[in-house]
């Protein structure tokens, strides 16, 4: 089957119709047409795909039965994006001086919306939205990954509830700094918690101790995501020490909209689906996954893992790395079941370690091929 070719901008339509003549198996999201009136006179298009564009009349009355167009519906979020959020998209209209002013921006005005349709929505109008949308989501983070390699996409993966204050905290942030300053990206579920001391270490990478002290402390003072400064602190630290140069992606959900996303991650995929972003977590972090101290849902990613890993969904096994030996083996004991049952054959292929050293679990990952 002839594979379509994405245009998601004008230079890059301009570049296709510019010739003129039959415009053939395109798949065009978020273009407006109507700034391209004369060349759009000069063309046909046959089997296209306008996903989300700007149609002018012309346009509309030439257009066969060949093509498909999906103009966005009326909801209030984008269906179709052709890019990952950012802080700065999804928090759009926050102004962290007004902790008060979160009630007025985009990721609340949308998880407001997701609650009064309900979330198992049965409106046809705001299931097809909700789908389009995590299917541009899905797109977008395909199209990010791609320059990366695959082995070099490490997930975290731990409890929400964790406090800022928690010495775990801080050593889920020393973790995430030293690999991404050694060239992985660092994924996670993109809420508070571990998934929060995630992207704030990818964050401070290349940074100093001292540094990394002080923004601890500036977040120390809010160390719940339910307290009122949790989300102006993590502001506050990110104008304190601003950065460009390292990237690390989230992979947050409505379904828990009260757990507010990290600012952190310089690149967000937020689903309405959990169970695609459930999925897709595992399925990304194919460099390997450390699993630190949590409840249910860590749980659940855990098994989830172990089965992807046992049948070589992907073509080979990657490291699950448990971090905390007593809560792993005594508390939780996820681990020692795992080894049990690889030891008997239950299981198969698991790259099981274990360990409460920081520097132990990053060259796990380091010195995984």
């Amino acid at each position: 089957m002839r594979k379509y070719v994405e245009i998601e901008n004008y230079n890059s339509a301009l570049e296709i119709l510019k010739n003129g003549g039959i415009v053939e198996h395109y798949a065009f999201q978020c273009v407006d047409f109507t700034e391209l009136a004369p060349e759009v006179a000069k063309v046909t298009f046959k089997e296209c795909l306008f996903l989300g564009c700007k149609l002018n009349k012309l346009m509309r009355s030439n257009l066969d039965s060949s093509n498909t167009v999906l103009t966005s519906l009326k909801v209030p979020y984008g269906v179709f994006r052709t890019s990952l959020y950012t802080p700065e998209s999804l928090y759009e209209g926050y102004d962290w001086h007004n902790h008060s002013s979160s009630e007025l921006c985009y990721d609340t005005k949308v998880y407001n919306h997701y609650l009064t349709i309900g979330k198992r929505a049965n409106d046809i109008n705001e299931t097809l939205a909700r789908t389009l949308h995590d299917h541009s989501m899905s797109e977008a983070l395909h199209d990010f990954l791609a320059s990366y390699n695959e082995k070099d996409v490490v997930g975290i993966m731990g409890g929400h509830a964790l406090l800022r204050t928690d010495d775990v905290y801080r050593q889920v942030v020393l973790i995430s700094k030293l690999l991404t300053e050694k060239g992985k990206l660092m994924i996670s579920g993109g809420g508070p918690g571990a998934m929060e001391a995630t992207h704030l270490g990818a964050w401070l990478a290349g940074r100093s101790t001292p540094e990394v002290n002080e923004a601890l402390s500036i977040l120390s003072k809010y160390p719940s995501f339910e307290d009122a400064g949790w989300l102006s602190s993590a502001f506050e630290v990110r104008e304190r020490f601003p950065q460009k140069q390292y990237k690390s992606v989230s992979i947050p959900t409505w379904l828990y909209g009260h757990e507010p996303a990290t600012p952190f991650a310089t690149h967000i995929a937020k689903y309405f689906e959990n169970s695609l972003r459930e999925d897709g977590l595992l399925t990304l972090a194919m460099g390997g996954v450390i699993y630190t101290p949590g409840s249910a849902g860590t749980m659940q990613e855990i098994f989830q893992d172990a089965v992807q890993n046992h049948y070589l969904s992907f073509g080979y096994a990657s490291p699950m790395a448990f971090f905390g030996v007593d809560y792993w083996t005594k508390q939780m004991p996820a681990f020692t079941l795992l080894q049990e049952l690889q030891k008997t054959g239950r299981y198969r292929n698991l790259l099981l370690s274990i360990t409460d050293s920081v520097e132990s679990v990053v060259q796990t990952i380091l010195d995984f091929h």
